[in-house]
């Protein structure tokens, strides 16, 4: 459950701080004293939008943090250890957060820093927020389809059925792409052999432009480099005046210097060491410059070469690896378009058998939504008629249509509150107030078949009013047996029933208005109580009603669970 809830600097609420109780819960307090407030704050924790203009004038942070208490910790546990966070220690569950107005935010869960996902994600395990606006809702055919499906438990084959829907989808847009104009095909596939065989052709890849263009110098500027090297193989020869002719003669004197001194030996190692690279070096330069073609023929065939790889490199890509990437995926692209009509074959194929799949898919779901809506019609009517409809029928309407992403099934839910009145569709007759008690007959039977520990009403109870309140309150108590139940209420007779009720009250000092809440017991309480039904100026018929309504409604001791 619920345990406390702590607002800071939201709104026209300074500070509050509520200890929730089990059972039902109720919140009372004049119009615009702030009670909504409450419900937005807890919406805040759940993964709503925070908007900056909440935040307090004069204030620079707004913050609102809750503890729930768990019963069956087992669903948020698994959920946090999915994320990689620490689960609930005992049970109990805190979520933090703030929002400045500078536009920076924190979460935390459990003091570990969260995402708004998350928190999303733990909302739905824990709460279930209705207000006034899912009375609109309750209209659209697809949330009507999503209250029988939780109530037949159909999330297993309604995710089935969705997945071979994906397939359908998949495959048919697949079809889509090789089902076009074959004139269009066949001018891809010879653009794209044309690509591959002017590639292939020009041999990317064997050598880069840098060695064409180096060895393209060297043929061009063959004779010079030619006769260069043969005045240095000349000058590093044994002709007369070459290098090695001289280093001969060095030796011989460094061999007369022996027999005097002692590093003679060393020197004349020392010019062996270098008449040996002498002689190398001649004869590497005659190997290379050896190599060299003077040849126009080969110049030609060079200078072709490189403006080919040139314009290959405008035409597929600034890089050689550009080029050669393009000729890879022109050739897949061109094996794909060879091999179109087998692959539309196969497709055509694998769409029949997925449609074949599906069609099962949408019977089976439809069964089961067939056998679901029946017992579906039959519980909200009987919950409508303690809602004081006494004669209400409700049934819940299933026609077969195309197939869609959700089934093969059209919904409608139509609604009898009279009797001898067909039941036509709730969107055509029902008038606000008899949304709300239709709204609140749904979650009284989706209660019993879901395991969310909270449930949330900001005014259920909209546009109903009289007697009608002891109809409300006696359902919301019977909600709150099983469950939390916090609600917003204009109504005393749904303030009878609750176990514990808290006032919001607004007030103006100094220039400011600020709202406190908190929680009215004995006589207090039978003061707000006689304010609700009488206004502002108590009065002791207003106070014994009030002290008659708390006294008929104390629930029976021992009835509660914790949630």
């Amino acid at each position: 459950m619920l345990a406390t809830l702590i607002i800071s600097d939201i709104a026209i609420l300074p500070r509050a701080r509520v200890e929730f109780g089990e059972g039902l819960n109720v919140i009372t307090g004049e119009t615009g004293a702030g009670k909504s407030i409450l419900v937005g704050a807890l919406g805040l924790l759940l993964g709503e939008r925070a908007d900056r203009r909440l935040i307090r004038r004069g204030a620079e942070e707004a913050a609102v943090e809750a503890v729930f208490q768990l019963a069956d910790p087992v669903p948020v546990q698994r959920y946090l250890e999915e994320r990689g966070m620490p689960p609930p220690e005992g049970g109990a569950l805190v979520i933090r957060r703030s929002f400045s107005r500078s536009g920076s935010g924190k979460i935390f869960v459990n003091d570990s820093p969260a995402t708004l996902q998350t928190l999303k994600g733990l909302g739905d395990l824990l709460v279930d927020l209705h207000g006034p606006h899912e009375h609109q809702s309750l209209l659209k055919t697809s949330f009507q389809l999503d209250i029988l499906d939780s109530y037949g438990n159909l999330e297993d084959p309604r995710a089935r059925y969705a997945g071979v829907w994906e397939e359908v989808k998949e495959t048919r847009r697949g079809l889509r792409d090789l089902e076009g104009d074959d004139r269009e095909f066949e001018r891809r596939a010879e653009l794209l052999e044309y690509a591959v065989e002017e590639i292939e052709a020009a041999a990317c890849g064997e050598e880069s432009e840098e060695d064409l263009v180096r060895e393209h110098g060297e043929v061009a500027n063959a004779r010079a480099i030619i006769e260069s090297a043969s005045a240095l193989v000349a000058a590093l020869g044994a002709e007369e005046g070459g290098a090695f002719e001289s280093l001969t003669a060095a030796r011989r004197l460094v061999g007369d210097l022996g027999a005097f001194l002692p590093e003679a030996p060393r020197w004349r190692e020392e010019v062996e060491d270098i008449l040996i690279r002498v002689q190398e070096l001649a004869a590497e330069v005659e190997r290379r410059t050896g190599e060299i073609s003077a040849s126009p023929e080969r110049e030609a065939a060079l200078e072709d070469r490189i403006d080919a790889l040139r314009r290959l490199k405008r035409k597929y890509g600034g890089s050689v690896a550009e080029v050669l990437a393009y000729l890879e995926n022109a050739r897949a692209e061109l094996e794909g378009l060879r091999g179109r009509n087998q692959t539309i074959e196969r497709l055509r194929e694998r769409l029949a058998l997925a449609r074949e799949r599906l069609a099962a898919e949408g019977r089976a779901l439809g069964r089961d939504r067939r056998r679901a809506a029946a017992d579906l019609g039959k519980e909200i009517s009987a919950h409508l008629r303690d809602l004081g409809f006494s004669h209400a029928v409700f049934r819940v309407a299933l026609e077969d249509r195309e197939p869609s992403s959700t089934g093969t099934d059209a919904i409608e839910f139509l609604f009898s509150p009279n009797a001898g009145e067909d039941v036509r569709p709730l969107r055509e007759i029902a008038s606000s107030g008899e949304i709300s008690r239709v709204m609140l007959a749904i979650k009284a039977v989706l209660g019993a078949h879901d395991r969310i520990p909270v449930l949330v009403f900001d005014e259920i109870d909209a546009n109903v009013g009289g007697e009608m309140g002891n109809a409300i309150g006696s359902k919301l108590a019977g909600l709150g047996r099983n469950r939390q139940v916090v609600c917003i209420t204009h109504l005393p007779h749904v303030a009878a029933f609750a176990d514990a009720q808290f006032r919001v009250v607004k007030e103006a000092a100094e220039g400011r208005t600020r709202a406190e809440i908190s929680e009215v017991r004995g006589e207090d309480r039978a003061e707000e109580v006689a304010r609700m039904l009488g206004g502002k100026d108590l009065t002791s018929v207003a106070l014994r009603h009030a002290r008659e309504l708390l006294g008929k409604r104390k629930p029976p001791s021992g009835r509660r669970r914790r949630n």
